[in-house]
């Protein structure tokens, strides 16, 4: 990704939403039709996880969800560029709130719909808090510096994977909440198979781990693209986790999630290779 690409991100970012989200159209319905390998891939996991739904309206999703991506990424032109009144008025954060409050251990869930970054914008600016969270780097140098800049802009301390998990669990005993997003296939080697959709998918069992060696809360924090910007819904804390078992734990998680995607499919991160690890003797399905 160029500096001009971003930079054009930028500049579009300064034009009235509604205009801003017609492009993101536009752009969504030709990434569809040109970028046949990320189409494939938003179909095959749309096959898997939604196999009762008719063929025609599995493709319309998959049309919508490539444009709830393209509006997203255009729209941290204004996320990480606007004047700090207007994400205030673009991003309105509502729920239970009061699990923000005080210093005590708190894992926030942000699963992967597209509004993950107004998430974390919302929070590190409308919350009296220091956020902490994991950055995995991007391959693309230029990509990399514009994406930490913007998610390092009103504050928040992102922790690399390479460092470990002290320095997370020490943020963590000392009031700073995690916004966690551990709903991705980041390879076998530290993940459990547990079933999503009914199928086998490798997820990291990160959310149960952080909860339990800092003795953590768990609050969801669910991010709805919206006409307005972004509706950031803060639900209340799960009950009864962690409970002792990772994969119980991590499965349970999977469950939770699927009853959030199937409130707005079309805003999930289905462009990510979900299945892409199985089990042995099992075959990828892409």
């Amino acid at each position: 990704m160029s500096r001009w690409i971003l930079r054009g991100i930028e500049v579009l970012g300064r034009l009235p939403l509604p205009v801003l989200r017609a492009l993101g159209v536009v752009l969504g319905w030709g990434l569809y039709a040109v970028v046949r390998s990320r189409r494939h891939v938003v179909h095959t996991n749309l096959r898997i996880c939604f196999p009762d739904l008719p063929p025609a309206q599995r493709r319309r999703l998959a049309l919508r969800t490539f444009v709830a991506f393209a509006q997203a990424w255009l729209d941290r032109g204004w996320l990480w560029h606007a004047e700090p009144a207007v994400l205030r008025q673009r991003l309105r954060l509502s729920g239970a709130l009061h699990e923000l409050e005080g210093h005590t251990p708190t894992v926030l869930f942000a699963p992967h719909f597209v509004g993950l970054d107004a998430g974390w914008t919302a929070l590190t600016q409308q919350v009296d808090r220091s956020f902490t969270t994991i950055y995995t780097d991007q391959a693309n140098k230029v990509a990399d510096a514009w994406i930490l800049a913007g998610r390092q802009r009103l504050g928040g301390r992102l922790f690399g994977r390479i460092e470990g998990v002290k320095p997370i669990i020490a943020g963590l005993k000392a009031g700073e909440p995690l916004y966690l997003l551990p709903d991705m296939n980041f390879g076998p080697e530290e993940s459990v198979f547990v079933p999503f959709y009914g199928r086998p998918a490798a997820t990291v069992p990160s959310l149960s781990r952080f909860a339990r060696l800092s003795r953590a809360k768990v609050v969801p924090v669910i991010c709805r693209l919206a006409p307005h910007g972004y509706h950031i819904d803060v639900l209340p804390a799960w009950a009864d986790f962690p409970s002792g078992d990772l994969e119980a734990d991590t499965a349970s998680m999977n469950r939770t999630l699927e009853t959030y995607i199937n409130a707005m499919p079309e805003q999930y991160y289905w462009v990510h290779k979900r299945f892409k690890d199985q089990p042995a003797g099992v075959t990828p399905p892409y």
